[in-house]
């Protein structure tokens, strides 16, 4: 039986060496080379839907393919194709390498320069492991298909200005709009929302932090589905297992549920870890929700500056949400963006706690009454940043003048800018 190869190179003389090689090769039946990281996993997507028996035994992953690193690139596809064998091809073939391509899921490495009996050895070994792989697992091969959800992490610029409350409310406007929505607390020391939707729970983010084969199966039975249809993963009970939850381990988590839900929505809580910093950073949109009052403000202007010291998010790339808003406080949205250098979303959050007391008290926030104007407001918010439609008969939130259309879409599909910043400083930090 042929061997289907699918080489990722975008360097011209590389795929013209690679494809020569590769073509030599017993039994070898070489797939048109793809240029980058997107162009990949959008044709390995594609092949999945028809069948799984179409997918390549073994994808060739060049070490300077882009635009997401080789190593991620990895990653995504052992996650998403776990019966494709994956090799990375390098010119740093030492251990330290070798081990990192290994976690991150590949199933070989060939050095640079290309030699054809290291090649054929490796291909033909991970061809090998491929179709013993489809044969133990047959027509149950699990499969993420699809291009990939949104991403929204929602962070607070200090502890108590309605961050979970936010979070809650916009993945519930996402599921209620008839799109798969998953709900992360990465709050990982203090996280609240199972309290707010009153939910009792056994396993939490912390139990797939250590998981390096994370499969659609292990997703699944780490996360809680609710009565209103989300799929929540949460924050572990006891706080100081949050420090199991590294940024490895929590980009590997997002991009999971990315993989097999339309909308992914990151209660980041107010403080700033590793694993925080790594879900602010990997989002589609980050929100930073502020009261506007001197100390939240100045809060949110600190939280803005580390980011972009830390090289999470620039100040530009980030959605200031003002909560508790009120026409007659002397501080505007409009000053908040001047002070922060953020965009501001055109839907503020008015102050009405009293509608909110006897749900969030109850640990029921998912059954507010529709009449709220709280309610109202953070379901326009969710259709201002394109993750649903505006509730039905309810108002369209309080603006302040500015068009709500420009938040749709406008950064694309951010990937992984790679973290390297604030890891490196962790590190370095001990």
């Amino acid at each position: 039986m042929a061997t289907r190869i699918l080489p990722a190179v975008g360097d011209p003389d590389a795929v013209r060496s690679l494809t020569t090689l590769l073509s030599q090769l017993p039994d070898a039946e070489p797939v048109a080379p793809v240029a980058d990281s997107t162009q990949l996993v959008d044709t390995l997507a594609r092949l999945a839907a028809e069948s799984v028996d179409e997918l390549p035994e073994v994808v060739i992953v060049h070490e300077r393919i882009g635009p997401v690193p080789a190593l991620e690139l990895i990653r995504e596809v052992a996650l998403r194709f776990p019966a494709v064998g994956v090799v990375l091809i390098t010119s740093d073939p030492g251990p330290g390498l070798f081990q990192a391509a290994m976690d991150y899921g590949a199933r070989g490495l060939v050095a640079l320069p290309l030699g054809y009996e290291e090649l054929a050895s490796r291909v033909q070994a991970v061809a090998q492991w491929s179709a013993g792989v489809r044969r133990h697992l047959g027509s149950a091969v699990d499969v993420f298909t699809g291009t990939g959800g949104t991403v929204v992490s929602v962070s607070g610029a200090k502890g108590g200005v309605g961050t979970t409350l936010t979070a809650v409310q916009l993945a519930l406007a996402a599921q209620a709009s008839g799109r798969s929505t998953a709900l992360l607390d990465m709050d990982l020391q203090t996280g609240d929302v199972a309290s707010y939707l009153d939910v009792q729970f056994r396993r939490s983010v912390a139990d797939l932090a250590a998981i390096t084969d994370l499969s659609p199966r292990v997703l699944a039975d780490a996360v809680f589905r609710h009565d209103s249809g989300l799929a929540l993963l949460l924050a572990p009970g006891d706080g100081e297992r949050g420090e199991e939850v590294t940024d490895r381990a929590a980009r590997q988590i997002v991009g999971a549920l990315r993989s097999r839900y339309e909308v992914v929505v990151i209660d980041c809580g107010a403080q700033l870890g590793g694993a925080g910093a790594a879900a602010v950073e990997t989002a589609d949109t980050a929100l930073l929700v502020t009261t506007p009052d001197v100390v939240a403000v100045r809060g949110a202007k600190r939280a803005v500056r580390m980011w972009d010291r830390l090289q999470i998010r620039k100040a530009e790339e980030t959605t200031v949400v003002v909560n508790r808003h009120t026409r007659g406080t002397e501080i505007q949205p409009a000053l908040i963006q001047r002070i922060t250098g953020t965009a501001i979303a055109a839907t503020t959050v008015p102050a009405a706690f009293k509608e909110l007391q006897g749900a969030v008290d109850a640990g029921r926030v998912h059954e507010l009454d529709a009449r709220s104007t709280v309610k109202q407001a953070l379901w326009a918010l969710a259709g201002e940043l394109g993750l649903a439609g505006a509730p039905e008969g309810g108002r369209k939130g309080h603006g302040h003048g500015r068009g709500h259309g420009r938040f749709r879409g406008d950064r694309g599909d951010r990937g992984d800018r790679g973290a390297a910043g604030f890891r490196r400083r962790k590190d370095g930090a001990g």
